[in-house]
C-alpha cells in the first residue's frame, strides 16, 4: 500500500513509522514574556488596595472612640466587622469565581469595596460605620478567593511562586502603608479625612488593576454545583490535621489582631503619650514579618513543621511578655518578636494546608482563610475587651492564652503522629 504522505509503497511487514509529536508551546505567562509585568503589577495593586481598605480603621481606633464617645471594645468592631465579613464570604466567593471568572469577580469586588470606602468617612454613627465595614469586608473576599486561582491558570508553574509572592507583598505593603498614612493624615485632619484618603488611593489602585490585568486565556467556566462544594468542604473538615492547621492559624491571628488593635491606645496613653502619626508609624514593624515569613521555609526544613510552630509560639510569647515593660524600647522590641513569631507561624500553617490537601486545594485554602480572619475578628474584639477590663496586661493575657492553644494543638498533633507511626504495619522483608 502506498504511504499516505509520500505515495511510496510500504514493504509488507515493515514497522509503521512512529507518529510525529508536535510540541505545543506553553502560552501561559512567564517572567520576561508578554503581559507578565502588567499582570504582576496589577495584582500587586489589588493586594495594596485590599489590605489598605481592610485595616483602614485599625490605627485610628482611639480617634473613632473619641468622636463617637464609645469604648475601645465598641470601636474595635470597625475592624472585626470587616475581617469577619471577609471570613464569612471567602468560600462563597471562591465558588462564584468558578462560574463567572477570576478577573470579573476581582473587578466587581474591588468596585464595591472602593465605593463603600468612599462612604465610610460620612458614617453618622458607630453602628453605621460597623455596617459599612462589614459590607466592605464581604466585598473584599473576592480578591483572595480569585487571585491565586487566576495565577495558577495563567502563569507557568516555574514562575508561580514568584507571582504569588508579589501579590502577598502587595498585601503586606497595603496593610502597612494604609495604617501609616491614616496615622499621619488623621493627626492633622481627623480620622474621617484619613479613611477618605485611603478610599481615594484604593480607587486609583482599582482602576489601574482593571486596565493592566490581562484577559484570562486559560479559564474554564464551571458550574457552582453546591453539592460538590459541600462534599469537598465536609471532607476537609473531617480531616483532623487540616482542622488543627485551621485552628493554629486562627489562634495566631487572634494574638496579632488583638495586639495591633489595642496598641494605639497603649502608646497614646501615659507614660508614652505618642502623637497619632508616630503611633501609625509603629506598623513599620510589619517589615519584620515579611522577612520572617520568607525564611519560614528554610526554618521548617531544619526543624520540621511542628518544631517551627513551637519556635514561633515561643517567639510570640517572649514578645508578649516583653511588651509589658514600661520602656518604649522594650515595648517596640516586644512588637518585633510578636510580629516575627506570628508571620512565621502563619507561613508554616498556611503552606501545610496546601501540602496536606490532596484534592480541593482551593477550598482547603479558603477554609484556612476563613479561620484566619475569624481569628482576626475574635482577636480584635477580645483584645479590646481585655484591654478595657485589665489594661494592656489583659490583652497580653488573652494573647498568651491563644499561644497556649497553639502549643497544645501542636503537641497533640505530635503525639497523634507518633501513635500512628507505631500502629503502622512493619514493611515486609
Amino acid at each position: 500500500m502506498p504511504s499516505a504522505s509520500t505515495g511510496a509503497p510500504t514493504a509488507v511487514g515493515a514497522a509503521a513509522p512512529a507518529p510525529v509529536t508536535i510540541a505545543v508551546p506553553d502560552s501561559r505567562m512567564a517572567p520576561g514574556g508578554p503581559g507578565y509585568r502588567r499582570m504582576s503589577f496589577a495584582l500587586f495593586l489589588a493586594g495594596v488596595a485590599t489590605f489598605a481598605l481592610l485595616y483602614s480603621t485599625q490605627a485610628l481606633l482611639p480617634l473613632v472612640s473619641s468622636d463617637f464617645g464609645v469604648s475601645a471594645s465598641e470601636a474595635s468592631w470597625t475592624v472585626s466587622a470587616a475581617t469577619g465579613g471577609l471570613a464569612l464570604f471567602v468560600l462563597p466567593m471562591s465558588a462564584l469565581s468558578e462560574r463567572f471568572g477570576r478577573r470579573t469577580l476581582m473587578t466587581a469586588s474591588l468596585a464595591v469595596a472602593v465605593t463603600v470606602g468612599l462612604l465610610v468617612p460620612f458614617a453618622p454613627s458607630i453602628g453605621a460605620l460597623v455596617v459599612l465595614r462589614a459590607v466592605q469586608g464581604a466585598a473584599l473576599a473576592g480578591l483572595p478567593a480569585s487571585a491565586t486561582a487566576y495565577l495558577a491558570e495563567e502563569v507557568r508553574p516555574k514562575a508561580l511562586i514568584t507571582a504569588i509572592g508579589l501579590f502577598v507583598a502587595g498585601n503586606s505593603v497595603g496593610g502597612m502603608s494604609g495604617r501609616i498614612i491614616t496615622g499621619w493624615v488623621a493627626q492633622e485632619w481627623g480620622w474621617r479625612v484619613a479613611v477618605g484618603t485611603i478610599g481615594l488611593i484604593a480607587v486609583g489602585c482599582a482602576v489601574a488593576f482593571r486596565m493592566l490585568l490581562p484577559a484570562p486565556r486559560h479559564f474554564a467556566r464551571g458550574s457552582l454545583r453546591p453539592r460538590v462544594l459541600a462534599r469537598t468542604v465536609r471532607d476537609h473538615l473531617a480531616n483532623p490535621l487540616l482542622c488543627r492547621l485551621y485552628a493554629i492559624g486562627a489562634l495566631f491571628m487572634m494574638v496579632f489582631g488583638g495586639v495591633y488593635t489595642v496598641i494605639g491606645y497603649r502608646l497614646g496613653e501615659a507614660p508614652f503619650s505618642l502623637p497619632q502619626g508616630i503611633v501609625g508609624s509603629v506598623f513599620l514593624v510589619y517589615l519584620v514579618g515579611t522577612v520572617s515569613a520568607s525564611t519560614a521555609g528554610r526554618l521548617a526544613g531544619r526543624l520540621g513543621r511542628r518544631g517551627s510552630l513551637y519556635l514561633a509560639g515561643a517567639t510570640t510569647t517572649a514578645g508578649l511578655l516583653l511588651s509589658l515593660a514600661g520602656s518604649l524600647v522594650l515595648v517596640l522590641l516586644g512588637l518585633v518578636l510578636i510580629t516575627a513569631g506570628f508571620f512565621a507561624g502563619h507561613a508554616v500553617a498556611s503552606s501545610s494546608v496546601s501540602h496536606t490537601a490532596k484534592t480541593g486545594r482551593a477550598q482547603a485554602s479558603a477554609l484556612y482563610q476563613s479561620a484566619y480572619y475569624i481569628g482576626s475578628s475574635a482577636g480584635s474584639t477580645l483584645g479590646a475587651v481585655a484591654f478595657h477590663a485589665g489594661g494592656w496586661a489583659g490583652t497580653v493575657a488573652m494573647g498568651l492564652f491563644a499561644v497556649l492553644g497553639v502549643v497544645s494543638i501542636t503537641l497533640f498533633g505530635s503525639r497523634a503522629a507518633r501513635t500512628a507511626s507505631r500502629r503502622a504495619p512493619a514493611p515486609a522483608h
